[in-house]
């Protein structure tokens, strides 16, 4: 009786610890007075912004002297007034942030096997759908929305062939009703040509060849030829091959893990002589002489994690900030990997505060910000619909009272996905108040 009891109180802990999805919109919203921060690169002072039925259908701009009047001229679509108005005053407005590259609800913790969902065992798993085993009530995935984290790539990990990408919204009862795309790429990790020697066996600790790269390359490509050679079997039931004739069609895109420059022209050589044009190569650390290379094939890159250890002894700590932009420079599209390993997916929640560092090396801010709205949207094929705040996408977007690129300032009082208001309350603001009112109280 005691562990039914238990078990009920952990239930029932679990139940009311999550946060129920808010409604479809249901009533028109404007909002008002407020900075737009398009997300395209554009600035809109004393903007007027208005949506229904998840969709924006006003964007304008006045002189910022407010009067019902002014309030009043304002409609929608449907010539009716708005039911909801918002205002906005000396407050900012950002389309929602999107976080490529995460495992966001395919770990819960990481001691925890039965909660690690993001790596399956074996080499070559393309048929491996991260999406399947996203949890949309992981508590580390209601920690994004604070601070406007709205959407995300959900990728897998491991393996030289990891598995497919989708894309979801971070407001959801499960991974049915959170997808916004399904299987968008596929995610290969690149050999490598070095390798750091084994100090336990004596052996210099700095990089040396890989005397197998040769053999992993090849058995990418085995594996690419055994694929395409399958791929138009009728009904095959070879679940691998049918997942690679998404990309060997043209129909996904590849996301490349390479760092260095001859795995960056080796990956993208390789895939090319597939006939794979839809590349995306994220990390690129040590890419800073084949930016050509990398314009010239038209590649977007997703750079990494920008506060991470340098990659070698000689490396400039700010080199990601200083990477970003040379390629902006030479025109490639870019945006950021905000976590740089699988263990620190927590750290995608201050993704526009590693946006708003790129901004002190040469970046503009509203450039910075591209990097994690329109940009990202465009690497994933959505940018029709989500990345910046224009008349008819998606009122994906939230209010914040500062700059949602400083930590200092930033503070998200609404957040809109598709038009419905979402709630920002999490566990760890829970626990905020409880806490802050526990020592207010003793003093």
């Amino acid at each position: 009786m005691k562990k039914i009891i238990l078990l009920n109180i952990i239930f029932l802990n679990l139940v009311f610890s999550q946060q129920t999805p808010a409604p479809s919109q249901d009533k028109s919203v404007l909002i008002y007075g407020g900075i737009t921060h398009v997300g395209n690169g554009e600035l809109i002072n004393n903007s007027v912004i208005g949506f229904t039925n998840g969709k924006i259908d006003l964007i304008a701009s006045t002189d910022g002297n407010w009067s019902d009047e002014i309030l009043n001229s304002f409609s929608d679509s449907n010539n009716s007034k708005y039911d909801t108005i918002i205002n906005a005053s000396n407050h900012h407005i950002y389309p929602g942030i999107i976080a490529l590259n995460t495992n966001l609800g395919l770990v819960e913790v990481e001691a925890v096997r039965a909660s690690v969902d993001d790596d399956e065992s074996g080499a070559y798993l393309p048929e491996i759908r991260s999406i399947i085993a996203y949890n949309a009530e992981s508590k580390a995935v209601e920690s994004m929305r604070p601070n406007g984290v709205l959407l995300a790539q959900i990728a897998p990990n491991g393996g030289v062939i990891s598995g497919s990408s989708s894309v979801v919204q971070l407001d959801a009862w499960n991974w049915e009703d959170a997808v916004i795309k399904y299987d968008q790429g596929i995610h290969i990790n690149w050999p490598s040509p070095y390798t750091f020697g084994r100090w336990w066996l004596g052996e210099d600790r700095g990089l040396k060849a890989n005397n197998n790269y040769s053999k992993q390359v090849q058995g990418l490509n085995d594996f690419f030829k055994k694929s395409k050679a399958n791929m138009n079997v009728d009904r095959s039931m070879n679940l691998k091959s049918r997942a690679m004739k998404k990309i060997l069609d043209g129909e996904s895109t590849v996301y490349l893990y390479a760092d260095d420059e001859k795995e960056i022209v080796d990956g993208v050589t390789f895939l090319k002589n597939f006939g794979i044009n839809k590349i995306v190569i994220v990390g690129a650390t040590e890419s800073k002489n084949q930016l050509d290379f990398i314009k010239k094939n038209n590649i977007p890159v997703v750079v990494k994690q920008p506060f991470r250890f340098p990659q070698s002894v000689d490396s400039d700590p700010s080199n990601t900030f200083k990477l970003a932009k040379l390629m902006l420079d030479k025109g490639i599209l870019v945006s950021i990997d905000p976590t740089g390993t699988a263990q620190s997916r927590v750290s995608v929640r201050n993704l526009p505060f590693y946006a708003g560092s790129f901004s002190s090396f040469g970046i503009k801010k509203e450039e910075a910000l591209s990097l994690i709205t329109i940009n990202p949207a465009k690497i994933l094929g959505i940018d029709d619909e989500f990345g910046s705040i224009e008349i008819g996408k998606s009122a994906t977007l939230f209010i914040s009272k500062g700059d949602a690129l400083d930590i200092v300032s930033n503070s998200v009082t609404h957040a809109f996905i598709s038009g419905r208001n979402i709630s920002l309350e999490t566990h760890q603001t829970r626990l905020w108040r409880r806490y802050s009112n526990k020592y207010s109280s003793s003093q």
